[in-house]
């Protein structure tokens, strides 16, 4: 959870300050983290919510960074349940900007000998930069991403070698959340400058790993939406033969990679036939592939085998339930079902009452529309 900035950037010091240096446990860093580390992982924000108003309650928070911490995940939990303004209230109740000396650790030292560096979680601050988009003021958000770009390069640029793959994951993290707002309002051209940009700074070590080709696809996705359909194919070709010359030819999540960048070309020549096979080579490699699913499900209704493409999502709901139960999958199905059935709102009541028995709190149950 914590930023890690380090002041001091001796050998000595990393051991100190860096939590991937150190053997902790979760509990070790936070109180009580590890459960809430749970609560999260099982979307259970409405249980977080209480634990972080009972610890609060109770004067359970001793130390400064766990206030801070705890914090976050009470914002975070707000902002699952769509509670925006809650979450922004919950920032705003901070007394100093994130930046202020009141929120490093050398600020107490009778608390945390030797350390140095910002103890603010990094999802405080990506929440911070978020939240104002939620209740229509885009551009403060994007303002706020911008100012936290340049703070994470400035930590990339200065940081130590056990963080530097943390900060440039996190680099890539906030460009897309930078790109996704700006795909929202067609800004086509702004986004392949920034994706561009980032495949450029991409060192040795990026391009050598499995996020590399992630990184390209998302660059053949945007010069799609552009409608540079020859340059997305190029790129698309790319990846393949990335795939295909390192050893990864039985890594199942790159080569379906490949396949769905193939299918979404097919699909964009209507081509639905050839889209479904793509999608069908990817959910024989992993049956939880839920974008494969959820597309090859689309195709077949194109194709008008409307019964077939019920069925792929029907059986993908009872096959995984926990990783395709989201508002996409199930919007799809509800809009399928009211194509193809004259009672179907008996059908998608149905649906409804086994969603809320299995689904997250953060799960939007509005999008079956009954």
């Amino acid at each position: 959870m914590d930023d890690q900035e380090t002041g001091d950037l001796s050998l000595s010091s990393a051991v100190v300050d860096d939590p991937l240096s150190n053997q902790l446990t979760l509990n070790d860093l936070c109180y009580e983290l590890s459960s809430l580390q749970d609560l999260a992982s099982r979307g259970s924000w409405r249980s977080i919510l209480d634990k972080v108003a009972r610890a609060r309650k109770l004067s359970l928070l001793s130390k400064p960074h766990d206030h801070l911490t705890y914090l976050s995940y009470n914002a975070l939990a707000l902002t699952k349940l769509r509670r925006f303004a809650d979450a922004a209230a919950e920032i705003d109740s901070l007394d100093d900007e994130l930046d202020s000396p009141s929120y490093h650790y050398q600020s107490y030292p009778q608390h945390y000998p030797n350390r140095s560096g910002s103890m603010v979680p990094f999802v405080l601050r990506w929440l911070h930069a978020e939240l104002p988009s939620k209740l229509g003021k885009r551009h403060e958000t994007l303002d706020r991403f911008y100012t936290l770009l340049n703070f994470v390069r400035a930590r990339l640029s200065n940081t130590l070698f056990a963080s530097a793959d943390l900060w440039t994951k996190r680099e890539g993290f906030v460009i897309n959340s930078i790109i996704s707002h700006h795909l929202s309002h067609k800004e086509f051209g702004v986004c392949l400058d920034l994706i561009k940009d980032l495949i450029t700074r991409s060192g040795d070590d990026v391009k050598k790993g499995s996020d590399y080709p992630v990184l390209l696809s998302k660059l053949g996705y945007i010069q799609m939406q552009f409608g540079d359909l020859d340059g997305a194919k190029g790129t698309f070709d790319k990846i393949e033969g990335l795939v295909k010359e390192t050893t990864r030819m039985d890594d199942v999540e790159l080569n379906n990679l490949v396949s769905r960048n193939k299918a979404l070309v097919y699909l964009v020549a209507k081509d639905y036939v050839s889209a479904v096979r793509e999608y069908e080579e990817c959910i024989e490699r992993d049956g939880s592939d839920v974008v494969a699913v959820n597309n090859k499900a689309l195709c077949l209704m194109y194709l008008r085998e409307l019964s077939g493409s019920i069925s792929v999502l029907e059986s993908a709901l009872e096959r995984v339930p926990t990783v395709a139960l989201n508002e996409t999958l199930v919007v799809n199905l509800c809009s399928m079902y009211e194509l193809a059935y004259v009672n179907h709102s008996d059908i998608k009541r149905t649906l409804s009452n086994w969603i809320a028995r299995v689904a997250p709190d953060d799960f939007d149950s509005s999008c079956t529309r009954i």
